[in-house]
């Protein structure tokens, strides 16, 4: 039996986790081997197959002040872990995205397992920002490879000595045919109207900085375009209440999708969206592959934002990573203090319309994006790295 630990956090972590978690079983079958896969992750993971040893769904936080609420999980999840290892150690390890929590469980077991290969798979994205003079984490002395999804990410980990394998970007598994734009508005129950799609949140910090402005801005954009339809799709349960009080208190008429429906709904989502007001994150790719006009929105606290700027020195050209992809502005970032209703109504009403140079030049960006990004079979080719590294140690 070969025995594998994958471990992520957030909702994000847990879509790439479970694509992954399909491929493992997929390659197990096709190499005929016994496969467990122990996972720190959530229930698409689950569902793709992996035994759960903890939900780290809710883990997440982007901040000083933002992260307080999660130490004393952490650090509860890392004993966990702890005791798990030293009872029965796995034949590998790959680690997904979640930098903070990833990079420490890295370093503890080079120490105490040095022997167990790590895999790390979407990997911090340092090759786009910078600490103070150019710092950056350890991640290569505890990783046996990096399984790099950006071009220029394996460039960057190369250059200094790691051994990466290019395997693309996993939402290139994903992105599938859409429906027609009248298919997805059944499916929807919408009108054949202009749609707005907000996406504001897979975390509550978000939630709390971020999502006051953009319903704000969607409240504007309904007044001055009446026929405008809005809908919200949550991105954990339990966030339906709040989306639909906060948007019911600014007067938005708009349409909640449950977190339960929203995976399966997505390509009707974009299908029949007009433009979306996202925050920076993964999602933005996935509209960018999806032909879905955005503007790209983030906060953190103002203790963070200080904290990052004049102690840390934290600098990055862009955030949203297709920008960072490009190395242009293409999507608009509207970002801590330039974030506002207003900004966003600014630079959302151009893209609304069919026909500007705004829009043609957006969507025209998003067709070299797509060659910057690989070619389909990511998740097989990263499985087949990860077994190639895990049956060599063994």
């Amino acid at each position: 039996m070969l025995r594998l630990l994958v471990s992520t956090g957030e909702v994000s972590g847990d879509l790439q986790g479970a694509l992954l978690v399909r491929a493992l079983h997929q390659e197990a079958r096709r190499r005929q081997l016994d496969l467990e896969i122990v996972a720190l992750g959530g229930e698409r993971m689950e569902r793709a197959g992996a035994e759960l040893l903890a939900n780290t769904t809710r883990m997440g936080a982007i901040g000083l002040l933002e992260a307080i609420p999660f130490v004393l999980p952490t650090l509860k999840l890392q004993r966990r872990l702890k005791r798990w290892f030293r009872s029965d150690p796995p034949d590998g390890v790959v680690l997904i995205d979640y930098m903070g929590p990833n990079v420490s469980l890295g370093l503890r077991l080079k120490r105490k397992f040095p022997r167990v290969p790590v895999t790390y798979y979407i990997a911090p994205q340092e090759w786009a920002f910078k600490f103070g003079n150019g710092g950056r984490s350890n991640l290569i002395s505890f990783t046996n490879q990096i399984l790099a999804i950006f071009q220029e990410e394996a460039r960057f980990y190369r250059c200094r000595g790691a051994n990466v394998t290019y395997v693309g970007h996993p939402l290139l598994d994903t992105i599938g045919q859409l429906p027609s734009r009248q298919e997805a508005l059944r499916q929807l129950g919408l009108r054949d109207a202009p749609v707005l799609l907000l996406m504001p949140a897979s975390r509550r910090q978000e939630i709390r900085y971020m999502l006051p402005h953009i319903v704000a801005a969607a409240a504007e954009l309904q007044r001055q375009r009446p026929e405008l339809q809005v809908v919200v799709p949550a991105g954990l349960p339990g966030f339906e209440a709040h989306l639909s009080r906060q948007l019911s208190e600014a007067g938005v008429r708009a349409e909640i999708i449950p977190a339960a429906d929203s995976d399966q709904l997505k390509a009707c989502l974009c299908a029949a969206a007009d433009l979306a007001l996202a925050k920076s994150g993964t999602v933005n790719l996935e509209l960018a592959l999806r032909g879905v006009p955005q503007v790209v929105v983030y906060r953190v606290s103002r203790a963070t934002a200080f904290v990052a700027r004049h102690i840390l020195r934290f600098s990055v050209p862009h955030i949203s990573p297709v920008n960072l992809v490009l190395g242009e502005r293409l999507v608009p970032e509207l970002l801590q203090e330039d974030l506002s209703a207003a900004a966003i109504v600014r630079e959302a009403l151009p893209l609304l319309d069919q026909a500007s140079a705004p829009r043609h030049t957006m969507l025209e960006g998003y067709r070299r994006l797509r060659l910057e990004l690989g070619e389909p079979g990511v998740t097989q080719r990263a499985a087949c790295a990860i077994f190639d590294q895990v049956l060599e140690a063994r």
